[in-house]
């Protein structure tokens, strides 16, 4: 998808984002394929636990306050390199998928 948009939107300029999303799902269900967004939850979830060894907080893990500062660090990299792959480039983003 970021190869498809580069640094712009997948969203053509002459539509709004929820013309944008609906005309997505109607896609993916004629494709059969159902709880697309759940899947970018999931994929951050997992990759966070790659990356850092622990659960993130939105699956049970521990809370960022909670964290040392050397987990702290190893919690922003997790983030920043999450968001990146999904394609937001924000490290704020990731608290949608992975809680804080």
């Amino acid at each position: 998808a970021k190869r498809l948009a580069g640094r712009g939107s997948l969203i053509p300029a002459d539509r709004r984002y929820v013309e944008q999303l609906r005309r997505f799902e109607h896609h993916c269900e004629k494709a059969g394929i159902h709880g697309v967004h759940g899947h970018r939850h999931q994929y951050a979830q997992t990759r966070y636990r790659e990356i850092t060894g622990w659960a993130a907080p939105a699956a049970g893990g521990p809370r960022s306050k909670t964290l040392t500062p050397a987990q702290r660090e190893l919690d922003r990299e997790a983030r920043l390199t999450i968001s990146t792959e999904l394609g937001h480039e924000r490290e704020q983003v990731t608290a949608i998928y992975l809680g804080r």
